[in-house]
């Protein structure tokens, strides 16, 4: 069954916009429109919908008095908000709503695909246990959601008598404390507590950042750091504790590291991911594909090869019998990730 989503601002022209970009969303949801919010609330008693998404400033009842009953009447909706008011005292208001998530009104075509992104992720995501504000999700939903929109908060959370901070800054994890640890070593222990509450507090620019990595190679990490101690007794997990790769992905702007052979049996070895078998797929068939269009062009060998994702850049090549594939901060430009891919490379072949 297709997902609802109701779309609600009292500008007839951003609905229609709105409307048409969300169209593109690969789950093709159904989209509503509502240009106030009683209309709004009168659509949502009417039938069951998947996704809100309204704008905060509407004459007679505004968004925020639509999202408080939305919290009272229903609980299971996920809502965003889509405004262009920043300021963080504001924000934390909304987020105390239990929102999704908080989105500035995108402006160019990078910020409308990182919103679809996070969009997609929401309507695609099965209720389930969490951390909660109002509405269940994932802390790292959470974190990711709040360094996709590029912004600066502090996430308070608390797991019956333990309490943690997360700092972000910028869009970047930058500082991280428990009562008994600071920087990534508290960063981890907060992210193995499996439920609990986050509340948002306003940014502290005076905080001193003692976290230098960047956010999505920190989420990876720990997620791994995870899977591996939670691996029975006896059992193997897919790379070992001692990997000759677990330096490369502390190299300066590394997220992850995957290796695989040239036969699909022969299996892979990974660093920085917590399942690494599609990028393994995915780096065997894509080097497969442009090795046959090398030989059909009489071009020669493929040397290296670059790609850009949504939030991280690849570049991979071939040493003898072996794919060398290596996720790159996204900010990294072009001739940076050469640079650096030589490097890597290198201490792997050595």
């Amino acid at each position: 069954m297709r997902p609802k989503v109701l779309l609600v601002d009292d500008d007839k022209d951003l609905l229609e916009m709105y409307r048409e970009i969300l169209s593109q969303l690969p789950s093709r949801p159904e989209i509503f429109t509502a240009t106030s919010g009683p209309r709004a609330i009168a659509m949502l008693e009417a039938e069951p919908f998947t996704l809100l998404v309204t704008d905060l400033n509407m004459p007679k009842m505004d968004g925020l008095q639509v999202l408080s009953i939305v919290r009272r009447r229903f609980p299971d909706l996920r809502t965003v908000v889509l405004t262009s008011v920043l300021d963080e005292q504001f924000r934390s208001r909304v987020y105390s709503l239990g929102v999704d998530l908080f989105w500035q009104k995108p402006a160019s075509g990078e910020e409308i695909k990182q919103f679809l992104d996070c969009l997609e992720s929401l309507l695609g995501r099965e209720a389930q246990g969490g951390f909660r504000g109002v509405h269940s999700k994932s802390l790292v939903d959470i974190i990711q959601l709040e360094c996709l929109s590029q912004t600066s908060i502090i996430l308070k959370i608390t797991n019956g008598p333990l309490s943690g901070r997360i700092w972000v800054g910028g869009g970047e994890v930058i500082d991280a404390e428990t009562d008994e640890l600071k920087g990534v070593d508290a960063f981890r222990r907060i992210l193995s507590w499996k439920a609990g509450n986050f509340e948002s507090l306003p940014a502290d620019s005076a905080r001193t950042r003692t976290i230098f990595n960047s956010y999505q190679g920190l989420l990876l990490e720990t997620a791994q750091a995870q899977d591996e101690a939670n691996v029975p007794h006896g059992a193997t997990a897919n790379t070992e504790p001692h990997s000759p790769l677990t330096p490369l992905v502390h190299f300066p702007g590394v997220e992850f590291v995957v290796v695989t052979k040239l036969e699909e049996e022969a299996g892979y070895e990974a660093r920085g991911l917590s399942t690494a078998q599609p990028v393994a797929d995915w780096t065997r068939q894509t080097m497969e594909r442009f090795n046959n269009l090398s030989e059909t062009l009489q071009a020669g060998p493929l040397l290296e090869l670059e790609a850009v994702g949504p939030q991280t850049k690849v570049a991979i090549a071939s040493h003898e019998d072996r794919n060398f594939c290596v996720g790159w901060r996204y900010d990294l430009t072009a001739s940076q990730i050469q640079e650096s891919m030589k490097k890597v490379l290198a201490l792997w072949v050595s």
